[in-house]
C-alpha cells in the first residue's frame, strides 16, 4: 500500500561504477531528497565506491544541516556546496576537518577564517549562471586574506556553469585564468555540468590542475531503465455519469470506474515545478494542460497499460483518484501500476534495491 521505488540493483550498482571510473576524482552529490533515494543511501552507496577502488575522496551536500546524515555513512571529506554565510552555526568540531566550505564572498572569507583559522574553504568563481561567486578581482583580494590566514586550508576553486548545451570550455578557460593571476595557490578545480569530452579536454589543456567533477543527476539518475516506480490500487469504485464523488463533489462525465491509488502531495505527486522548457513545444503542452484543467481533466502521471490515466481531482495528501472511462481493463485492489515521476521531488514510502 504504497509508492514504491524499485531499483535493479545490479544494472544500478554497474551504472555507478561505469560513471566512476569515467570521471576520475569524481564528487558524487548528495543533497535534497537524494535524488528519490535520500541522502543517508547515496552516502552508503558513495562509500562502496570507494571502498570498491573508485577515485572518490569526497562527498558534497547541498547545505549545511544535511552533513550529519551523511557523517556516520560515508568517511571521508564532506564539501558544502551553499556558500557559507555568518549566520550558519558553528561545526561539530569532530567534523570540522572533515568539512570543505565554499566561499563566494570576500567578507565571509575574513569571517570565516577570523572565526576558524583551520578552515578547510573552496572559493567560488562566479559563471554565467550567476548565481555565487567572486569576480576575477576578488580572488586577487582573496589571495591576500589567505596570507594572512596562513592556518587555512585552500582546497580549490568553484565553478557551478549552466546546463544549456554548447561547449563550456571557453568560459571554464577565461575563469581559470583569474584563478591563475590570483596567486593564491590554486591547484584544484571543482566543476559541474561538464561533458565527458570537456572533462577530457579540460585534463589536457591544464595538466598542472586536479580536476574534481561533481556529479549528481549523472551518477544517480543515469541509467532510468534501472528504476521503476509503483502504486497500490487502494480502492476501485463504478461511476455513472452525474455521480457525485471526492472533497469537492465533482460529477462523473461519464460511466467508468474510479481508482483510489497510493502517492498524493505528501510525496510530491500532482505538484509540478517549472521545468525551464522554452521550445514552442513545451509552451504548448503547458497550455494544453492549463485548458484540460479548466474544464476537470488533468493528465495524471500514473500509467495502466501503458497509457496515463487522467486525476478525477486534484491529488489528496497521500493518495490519488483517478478516473477511469468504460471499457478500459480495471485493476483490482491490490494491484500495482507505474507512475512516472520527478525523482528530486519525490518522497517514496519504500525503496526496493534488488
Amino acid at each position: 500500500m504504497s509508492l514504491t521505488l524499485t531499483v535493479d540493483g545490479t544494472r544500478w550498482r554497474s551504472h555507478l561504477e561505469t560513471v566512476a571510473d569515467a570521471n576520475p576524482g569524481i564528487v558524487p552529490v548528495a543533497k535534497g531528497n537524494g535524488y528519490g533515494f535520500t541522502v543517508g543511501r547515496l552516502a552508503r552507496k558513495t562509500q562502496w565506491l570507494a571502498d570498491r577502488g573508485h577515485d572518490v575522496t569526497a562527498l558534497a551536500v547541498g547545505t549545511y544541516g544535511e552533513i550529519a546524515e551523511v557523517a556516520t555513512r560515508w568517511e571521508g571529506d564532506i564539501v558544502v556546496l551553499t556558500p557559507w554565510r555568518p549566520f550558519i552555526e558553528p561545526l561539530d568540531p569532530a567534523l570540522a576537518k572533515r568539512v570543505i566550505h565554499t566561499v563566494s564572498r570576500l567578507v565571509d572569507l575574513d569571517e570565516l577564517l577570523t572565526a576558524s583559522p583551520q578552515a578547510r574553504i573552496v572559493l567560488e568563481r562566479t559563471t554565467s549562471m550567476r548565481r555565487h561567486g567572486m569576480e576575477g578581482r576578488e580572488l586577487w583580494e582573496a589571495g591576500e586574506v589567505l596570507r594572512r590566514h596562513p592556518g587555512a586550508r585552500l582546497e580549490g576553486v568553484a565553478l557551478h556553469l549552466p546546463l544549456q548545451q554548447g561547449n563550456h570550455l571557453g568560459e571554464v578557460s577565461r575563469l581559470l585564468t583569474d584563478a591563475i593571476a590570483a596567486d593564491c595557490g590554486i591547484d584544484t578545480v571543482w566543476v559541474s555540468h561538464l561533458t565527458g569530452a570537456e572533462l577530457t579536454t579540460l585534463r589536457e589543456q591544464y595538466g598542472d590542475f586536479t580536476i574534481r567533477p561533481r556529479i549528481g543527476t549523472q551518477l544517480w539518475l543515469g541509467d532510468r531503465g534501472a528504476l521503476h516506480v509503483t502504486a497500490t490500487v487502494l480502492d476501485v469504485h463504478p461511476v455513472e455519469k452525474g455521480d457525485s464523488f471526492g472533497y469537492r463533489a465533482r460529477t462523473a462525465p461519464k460511466s467508468g470506474h474510479l481508482l483510489v491509488v497510493s502517492g498524493g502531495t505528501a510525496h510530491g505527486i500532482g505538484l509540478e515545478a517549472p521545468t525551464g522548457e522554452s521550445s514552442i513545444k513545451a509552451r504548448a503542452a503547458t497550455l494544453a494542460r492549463g485548458g484540460l484543467d479548466a474544464v476537470g481533466f488533468v493528465r495524471s502521471p500514473y500509467s495502466i497499460d501503458g497509457k496515463q490515466r487522467l486525476f478525477a481531482e486534484p491529488p489528496h495528501m497521500q493518495a490519488s483518484m483517478l478516473f477511469l472511462p468504460h471499457g478500459a481493463r480495471v485493476p483490482a485492489v491490490g494491484d500495482m501500476i507505474d507512475v512516472r515521476v520527478r525523482y528530486t521531488a519525490t518522497a517514496f514510502d519504500k525503496i526496493v534495491i534488488a
